[in-house]
């Protein structure tokens, strides 16, 4: 990969076939995960004809869409819950938004990335929600003294697979992509 940088008012950045497919990929199984909490929310009758819909009034036991969807006001269950069922339709509508607008301006066999102000915001927020499920996934947040001292996370010692060792790498890579966006 060729990291981000501004030319002519653009953000541009050169991805071979294979990250192209691993970024695809990843944000495809994103969606996956929207969609499967959008299809928790209860049915209202009410939202056709309003056009305003409801989202579920619990928080998600998956916990890297709990990450994704963190309660609205953690003091007060109760305004958490009444927002939540406000706000999450919009919210999981905007994120999928923006994995979409990722989607469409990631060649499929890699090559250069050309993205606009806007474009390049909701790459950033595509971008970090993914970083935010595979963080969940690795328990990174459950290791703090690995991210204080830089040493690796427990939970790649802990796998015979490696497969969390490929996702860490992959955390890695999607980290440095968000960081030459965000500094170009």
């Amino acid at each position: 990969m060729q990291p981000f940088r501004r030319k002519r008012g653009q953000y541009v950045a050169e991805f071979t076939a294979d990250e192209a497919q691993v970024v695809r990929d990843l944000i495809d199984q994103l969606r996956i995960l929207l969609d499967r909490r959008r299809d928790d929310a209860p049915v209202d009758p009410l939202a056709e004809l309003t056009g305003i819909s409801a989202g579920p009034a619990v928080a998600p036991e998956d916990p890297a869409l709990a990450r994704l969807l963190p309660d609205f006001h953690a003091d007060d269950a109760e305004l958490s819950a009444g927002l939540r069922q406000l706000r999450e339709p919009e919210l999981l509508a905007l994120k999928d938004s923006a994995a979409a607008v990722l989607l469409d301006t990631l060649p499929v066999q890699g090559g250069e990335v050309r993205l606009d102000e806007q474009q390049a915001e909701q790459w950033m927020r595509a971008l970090n929600d993914l970083r935010l499920v595979l963080a969940e996934r690795l328990h990174l947040a459950d290791d703090p003294h690995s991210a204080e001292s830089g040493a690796e996370p427990a939970v790649l010692h802990q796998d015979p697979t490696g497969h969390a060792r490929a996702l860490y790498q992959i955390y890695g890579w999607l980290s440095a992509v968000l960081e030459s966006l965000a500094t170009a």
